[in-house]
């Protein structure tokens, strides 16, 4: 228990403001922080005398404390905490131990409540909450201007050697994106069976072969299925011979050349894990395996996901999702494609081209995102289409860089994109 309750750090604290009251306005504490009711009591004393912009120290908070002042223990102990203090020096030290003090006290009770009444759906809340512990006092010191400034100048004058960026090898979509970079959140819509999953395959296959590593999380089809599509990918054998598995002699060839060249890849695929939580975990454990490499991640789809929390409405579900998986990216430094479907009203109207407003179940999903882009095919509203093969990639959003329509090819046969040849 020692751990969880740090008297002296709160008395050390207090003791340092009443001696020196500016320090007051570089504490990150609050009230709740502090175990002992009094301490929590002599820091609200503190807290007000602030606003009121007077000077904290024994007077102004004695008299802050009113009726209080007794049940704190009285002038005298505001004094006794005063003179233990022979030095501010450690005072940012003494603050985080209580910190420290605070997130062990709510992980403890935490974990006693999910004893109580295990289940599935308390594992998560409490490995959500425990993650969340993690961060309580946690802020980042903000770099003046000038130090952005000369990070800039450098990497204008010394670029660096490498890559951090996730190149698709589409050669229309990479001059207009610059690629896919670290901590961004890509949205790829389109209605059922355009090629979104093929899409995706194609991305994660073309990263891997060039060193870096994939992480896919499917919540529609399994992971045999998709490794099926990735071998027809690269293998050139068509998609329909695996739901039949008649293969000509040249296919097996050519097959098992693809599935040992795959097995050298650094792919990691789940057809299980259907929570932002449990695939924190999953990335989080292989980027800190592997931590010089550059990550891509792919999630198929949006809708299929699951938070830890309730919520009376599904697109505010869907917003908490993608607000999460924003967040995620930045926090690990990884690209993340989110896979989702478009609503059905794209259907009803005379032009199908889908829109950002097309978005299912949008909440911030538009918001959240550094890119959004659509799949559209003539062919799938109309059979008797002249341009079977033909693909819109619409780029809608993007933070960085232009929008605009990208011509591309699909092999169905295959699930491979190409450029259009002009």
């Amino acid at each position: 228990m020692r751990k969880m309750i740090n008297i002296d750090a709160e008395q050390a604290v207090l003791g340092a403001i009443l001696c020196e009251g500016e320090l007051f306005h570089q504490l990150g504490l609050e009230e709740k922080h502090f175990y002992e009711t009094r301490h929590q009591k002599i820091f609200n004393a503190m807290r007000q005398v602030a606003k009121s912009e007077q000077s904290i120290d024994i007077v102004t908070v004695t008299t802050a404390l009113e009726r209080d002042i007794e049940q704190v223990g009285g002038t005298s102990y505001l004094l006794q905490l005063a003179e233990a203090i022979a030095s501010t020096a450690s005072f940012k030290e003494y603050e985080q131990l209580i910190i420290n003090a605070y997130r062990l006290r709510k992980a403890r009770k935490q974990a006693l409540t999910f004893i109580e009444d295990p289940s599935e759906q308390g594992l998560y809340s409490l490995i959500e909450n425990l993650r969340q512990y993690l961060h309580i006092g946690q802020s980042e010191q903000e770099k003046p201007v000038t130090d952005y400034l000369l990070q800039i100048t450098e990497e204008m004058c010394f670029p660096k050697e490498k890559d951090d960026r996730v190149w698709t090898h589409l050669q229309a979509f990479d001059e207009m994106t610059g690629g896919l970079r670290p901590g961004e959140l890509i949205i790829v819509a389109a209605r059922p069976s355009v090629g979104k999953t093929a899409f995706s395959l194609q991305l994660i296959a073309t990263h891997t072969k060039q060193g870096g590593i994939s992480h896919f999380f499917s919540l529609e089809m399994d992971v045999k299925q998709l490794l099926q599509r990735m071998i027809s990918q690269e293998a050139s054998i068509h998609n329909q011979k695996f739901q039949h598995n008649v293969f000509a002699k040249e296919d097996y060839e050519r097959a098992f050349y693809a599935i040992g060249r795959m097995s050298t890849w650094k792919l990691f695929m789940s057809d299980t894990i259907r929570s932002v939580q449990t695939i924190r975990a999953s990335i989080h454990k292989i980027v800190h395996k592997y931590p010089e490499h550059l990550h891509l991640v792919v999630i198929d789809y949006l809708q299929l996901m699951q938070t830890t929390k309730t919520y009376n409405r599904r697109d505010l579900e869907i917003g908490e999702i993608t607000r999460e998986l924003k967040q995620l990216a930045r926090d690990l430094d990884v690209a993340i494609v989110l896979i989702s479907q478009l609503s059905r009203r794209v259907e009803s109207r005379q032009n199908k081209r889908p829109m950002l407003s097309d978005l299912r179940e949008s909440g911030n999903i538009e918001q959240d995102a550094d890119m959004v882009m659509f799949l559209y095919r003539d062919d799938y509203y109309e059979y008797n289409s002249q341009n079977k093969s033909d693909v819109e990639l619409i780029l809608s959003k993007q933070r960085n860089g232009p929008v605009g329509t990208i011509e591309l090819t699909f092999d169905k046969a295959y699930g491979t994109f190409t450029d259009r040849k002009q």
